[in-house]
């Protein structure tokens, strides 16, 4: 679907268009328009910008009124070329997370519940923070074992002393003899030496990144066969365990109209306590963010992927310990929602969290 162009005026309509509606939860009229915005045009005018935005699907009339209110294109729109950041909400933010909380690592749950209890307060949504993941997960001991002259197996285990294993194969040799199994059990232990010497103690996440370009000449022959024993070192530390998920704010989320009827209310509820290992994808999703360079992840209705969050939308950022992002937090409300404040507030949250745990690092 080709971009939407819109004149100057069609921009102003549509910004006072939602806005209105997002402050009422009533279809907007172009009177209403004309009464509370200087949009320094005449009714008829507004009427005829809003049968545009309608007819290029950013509006819709509900069938019960003659007001129009803004599809999930329009909030697209809205939220990607028409508002600014809240700078000064965003502030406000971080200073009552300051005031509120305290950077103590070893009550990291108890600072994460508060952080999710005063997003929810001030957004009047659902918040959802994450718990760490284990990418930060670190190398403890890593060993190679000949299983047969082609195979070998990798066993490797972590900080928190979970052991791993798996099959790989081994480089051939350049002029294909057969390999001297002595020689080669040999060349496996100097190679575990060296792994260890190396790798304890880093982050397996990070592990896939490092340069083994200037590897002594004794290993040479191993250079590409390191590179996947890291990439599968990485690949296997990122199935992580089931992540708890801290939920607040469903008593004030169903203050909104759109959650009146209970059994809209019901859906979410059982996404948020039976389902959280199909919302934590969406919530968490580290690459994405790093591919399309965005500090925050906005999903407006259909967007979503989930039944019953077609109906909502869920504003999202990473964490971090560090470089590595290890949790999320977000907010989840109707799509009708505060789109500026609701930014601001995440974004400032993911903020004080990285910072927390990184202070937590530095002063371990």
């Amino acid at each position: 679907m080709s971009p939407v162009k819109l004149t100057i005026r069609q921009q102003q309509v549509l910004w006072a268009t939602v806005r209105h509606y997002i402050a009422t939860a009533e279809p907007v009229g172009s009177e209403a328009l004309v009464k509370e915005y200087n949009l320094s045009v005449s009714s008829a005018t507004i009427r005829n910008a809003m049968g545009v935005l309608e007819k290029v699907g950013l509006l819709y009339q509900p069938h019960t009124s003659a007001g129009r209110v803004p599809s999930d294109s329009g909030y697209r729109i809205y939220v990607d070329q028409l508002i600014t950041p809240a700078s000064a909400f965003t502030t406000q933010i971080e200073q009552l997370l300051s005031d509120r909380l305290s950077r103590d690592d070893r009550n990291l749950e108890a600072m994460l519940r508060g952080a999710a209890q005063i997003l929810a307060t001030v957004s009047g949504y659902i918040a959802l923070i994450t718990m760490p993941q284990t990418y930060t997960t670190r190398l403890h001991h890593v060993q190679l074992v000949m299983v047969d002259a082609g195979r070998i197996m990798l066993i490797f285990v972590t900080d928190d002393y979970e052991t791993r294993s798996t099959l790989m194969e081994l480089p051939p040799l350049l002029d294909d003899s057969k390999p001297d199994t002595e020689l080669l059990e040999r060349e496996l232990q100097l190679l575990s030496n060296f792994l260890n010497s190396e790798l304890r103690g880093k982050a397996i996440a990070e592990l896939a990144s490092l340069d083994w370009s200037e590897l002594d000449r004794e290993f040479q022959r191993y250079g590409d066969f390191l590179k996947s024993v890291l990439a599968e070192l990485g690949r296997r530390s990122q199935t992580p365990a089931p992540t708890q998920m801290m939920v607040n704010g469903l008593s004030e989320v169903m203050l909104q109209p759109e959650f009146s009827e209970v059994q809209q209310i019901q859906t979410i509820v059982h996404l948020l306590e039976d389902e959280q290992d199909q919302l934590l994808p969406l919530i968490f999703e580290p690459t994405t963010f790093d591919q399309m360079g965005k500090r925050v992840m906005i999903r407006i209705g259909a967007e979503n992927p989930l039944e019953p969050m077609r109906y909502c939308t869920l504003i999202s950022s990473t964490y971090c310990k560090g470089s590595v992002p290890v949790g999320s937090v977000g907010v989840l409300g109707p799509t009708r929602m505060m789109y500026e404040n609701a930014i601001a507030l995440v974004e400032a949250a993911a903020d004080y969290l990285s910072e927390a745990l990184s202070y937590s690092c530095s002063h371990v």
